[in-house]
């Protein structure tokens, strides 16, 4: 049974360990250094909007939050990651269709954006697969100094998904 509520301050060391790799950590957080620290992760909370735990049962299982809200206009989506143990069974799916209804039905936004590194094919899948568009490409570099790919796509409201 998934759901989904406010962080608390005692989910913050389980979120830290989702990340597996320096990798996944840029793809989730990109200014974070590896590992994730609660410090890190606390910072960015202070700085964000509608921070969110995916539970299964009552165990953290993922996170998510906005990192931009003009509510009206649009919400941007950030810090998405799911624990290792659920990847596949549909919780990102939940948590990013949680995240785009309370854009949408909270902040009424037009639009709600997310952005995804080109390596990360499963969040490119995942993200296309519920409606969003890609509409830029902006060139970065990976914690190995790699030229990538940052993807920014949008969902429009017409196209909001329903929430199951």
């Amino acid at each position: 049974m998934l759901s989904c509520r406010p962080v608390q301050d005692v989910d913050l060391p389980i979120i830290c360990t989702f990340p597996q790799s320096a990798l996944e950590l840029f793809f989730m957080f990109p200014k974070a250094l590896w590992p994730l620290s609660v410090d890190q992760l606390s910072l960015a909370i202070s700085q964000r909007f509608e921070s969110t735990v995916l539970l299964a049962g009552t165990d953290v299982v993922g996170f998510a939050n906005f990192y931009k809200c003009e509510p009206g206009m649009s919400c941007s989506i950030g810090n998405v990651i799911v624990s290792p143990q659920v990847r596949g069974k549909g919780a990102g799916r939940y948590l990013v269709e949680t995240m785009t209804a309370v854009a949408f039905d909270k902040y009424h936004v037009q639009q709600v954006e997310i952005s995804c590194f080109n390596q990360n094919v499963t969040g490119l899948l995942l993200y296309t697969k519920h409606g969003f568009l890609p509409y830029s490409i902006e060139e970065r570099l990976d914690p190995a100094g790699n030229r990538v790919a940052l993807i920014h796509m949008r969902l429009e409201r017409k196209g909001k998904p329903e929430h199951d």
